[in-house]
């Protein structure tokens, strides 16, 4: 049974960076393609940022694109999301899933992924 774990959030200002990480268990990486989603209060969970199983294809949200950037190392069985220029809108509950043999098209859709880690809380705040 494959297990993620997320890491790396916390409390930063306006401005700030931040890098999540997220820890697989249970199985390798190599054949999965990973997300990573948020939760704000009073809002749907949201695609942030998606990479394919090479690491060779990567999407973003149009609010995070040119801020944000994921990488996985399959060696380690790692994904990481780093995060930077942070906006006070960027605070929720953030989230890495893994799915495989789905369509590109669908990777912000939360339905499509198939284990999801337990989240790490991101504030934004000055």
């Amino acid at each position: 049974q494959l297990q993620l774990v997320e890491s790396g959030g916390g409390l930063v200002q306006p401005g700030g960076s931040l890098r999540l990480s997220c820890a697989a268990s249970g199985s390798t990486l190599d054949y999965y393609a990973i997300g990573w989603f948020r939760l704000a209060p009073g809002k749907e969970r949201e695609g942030v940022s998606y990479i394919n199983t090479s690491g060779g294809r990567t999407n973003y949200a149009d609010s995070v694109k040119g801020r944000f950037t994921i990488s996985r190392d399959n060696a380690k069985n790692m994904v990481y999301l780093q995060m930077n220029s942070l906006k006070v809108e960027d605070k929720a509950i953030y989230y890495c899933a893994v799915r495989r043999g789905r369509a590109v098209s669908t990777w912000p859709e939360p339905s499509s992924y198939d284990y999801w880690g337990q989240g790490t809380q991101v504030t934004v705040s000055s």
